[in-house]
């Protein structure tokens, strides 16, 4: 009973966020990188992204290495709320392994990653316009600095990793295991975004993972091409790394994104340098809900109109009255 006094009172206030989202004309992708927006794509849209990639790995301590092939695909699709959207992700990757010291060589084949979730928006600083009007009379004071820019925009993630079968990826990983993570995003200024990821993975298993992931990101003067730079954290029993990334991404509409990025690991147990390359599209169904006249907010309606509306309809009498006969 505490659990549920505790909950349905939160739950009641951020219902109000669930309901308002920043939608936007233009497609908002996840690529490139690893990091997860605090936005959903909007309600009634379906986005997918996806790519190619290829690592390299040494590992010192067990003399192997190995190449990495794969593809990693995400399907994203806003559902009942404009804060909330459903999420697919998968990686399916071959590895080609070769242990240098016994000359031997294994291929392995399978998904690295078979994850589905639900993300939702809880707290979002911009969505209340008349609070962030441009200032009309200062360039300065729209592109400078300002500490209300660091409040970020933030939303919650839960979900779950799928193994199937005999996975040579996950060896011992359950059928099942939850996953959870809160998710950042702050604009720092017009054209730099800073996004945080903590997450909690594999919940329940042998082999609990904590992560982190921070990506700044910035467009420049031509919005069409952006740039990135992300740092990544992973901790647990079986798999500690710490992981530098950074790429471009290229807006060819306001539907389809290109993206191209690189990165690398900081030790040699084992030691990885990869690449990817990918592309982001959505099917745009989005309506926007429109308040009805009649249900609009007392305070959106002038008290004096209608008062004003039959003062202009007498005038309009007395001047009829004296031309007509």
């Amino acid at each position: 009973m505490k659990f549920l006094k505790f909950v349905i009172p939160s739950i009641l206030i951020f219902i109000p966020s669930l309901l308002i989202s920043q939608y936007t004309d233009v497609i908002n992708s996840n690529r490139p990188g690893q990091s997860v927006s605090a936005y959903a794509v909007g309600k009634n849209v379906f986005q997918i992204e996806g790519g190619f990639l290829y690592e390299r790995q040494r590992n010192n301590s067990v003399f192997s290495e190995s190449d990495l092939l794969g593809a990693d695909l995400v399907l994203r699709y806003g559902l009942f709320f404009e804060a909330l959207e459903i999420i697919w992700e998968g990686i399916y990757q071959n590895e080609d392994r070769t242990i240098t010291n016994l000359g031997t060589n294994a291929n392995f084949s399978d998904f690295s990653r078979n994850r589905l979730g639900a993300k939702f928006l809880i707290y979002d600083p911009f969505k209340n316009p008349e609070k962030n009007k441009p200032n009309l009379y200062s360039w300065r004071a729209n592109n400078k600095f300002q500490w209300k820019n660091l409040i970020p925009a933030v939303s919650i993630y839960a979900g779950a990793n799928f193994v199937i079968g005999d996975n040579p990826f996950l060896i011992d990983d359950p059928t099942v295991s939850p996953r959870v993570m809160i998710a950042g995003q702050s604009s720092l200024a017009p054209r730099l975004v800073l996004i945080t990821n903590i997450s909690y993975d594999r919940i329940g298993t042998d082999f609990p993972e904590w992560g982190y992931i921070i990506s700044l990101s910035r467009s420049f003067k031509n919005p069409k091409w952006s740039a990135f730079i992300e740092n990544q954290g992973v901790s647990s029993d079986r798999y500690s790394d710490l992981i530098l990334r950074g790429g471009f991404a290229h807006l060819f509409n306001k539907t389809f994104q290109v993206d191209l990025s690189v990165g690398g690991n900081f030790k040699n147990s084992p030691s990885r340098l990869f690449g990817t390359v990918g592309a982001s599209y959505r099917f745009d169904w989005h309506k926007d809900e429109l308040i009805p006249i009649d249900e609009a907010p007392a305070e959106t309606i002038k008290p004096n109109a209608n008062k004003k509306k039959r003062k202009r309809s007498k005038k309009k009498k007395k001047k009829g009255s004296a031309i007509d006969f």
